[in-house]
């Protein structure tokens, strides 16, 4: 019966990954809140969701034009390293602060969506405008 949860879980997620928005995080709610994995142990798992279900969804964003391909290497670069040095430190850290920091982490992002404007300036927001 477990593993019916986590392929409804997985499938969930999968199908938000795709949409952009953010699956993999919810992904590790469920992994530290309902299913008692470790925070450190999640992350990890995390990491391996993301790659194939990015992979997945991204021919489909390319096709519609929601790449901005002079951001793309900067972002990849930064991100490369923004990555490495985290999961570096992530690997010092105790379990109890990781789950401190991606606490705080969901509840400033919350806030962020809640209070933040509607349009943030993307393409489809361009598009918008130049209609």
């Amino acid at each position: 019966m477990g593993w019916l949860v986590a392929l409804a879980v997985g499938t969930a997620t999968g199908v938000l990954s795709g949409f952009g928005v953010g699956g993999g995080t919810l992904l590790l709610i469920y992994m530290t809140a309902f299913a008692a994995l470790p925070q450190d142990l999640a992350q990890g798992i995390n990491l391996l969701y993301f790659l194939p279900t990015a992979a997945a969804a991204l021919p489909a964003h390319a096709k519609n034009g929601f790449i901005e391909r002079a951001a793309l290497w900067p972002a990849i670069l930064a991100g490369l390293a923004g990555a490495a040095l985290a999961a570096w430190i992530a690997t010092a850290l105790d379990v109890a602060i990781l789950h401190r920091i991606f606490g705080g982490f969901l509840l400033a992002a919350g806030l962020r969506e809640l209070l933040g404007k509607s349009a943030r300036g993307g393409p489809q927001a361009r598009d918008r405008k130049a209609r």
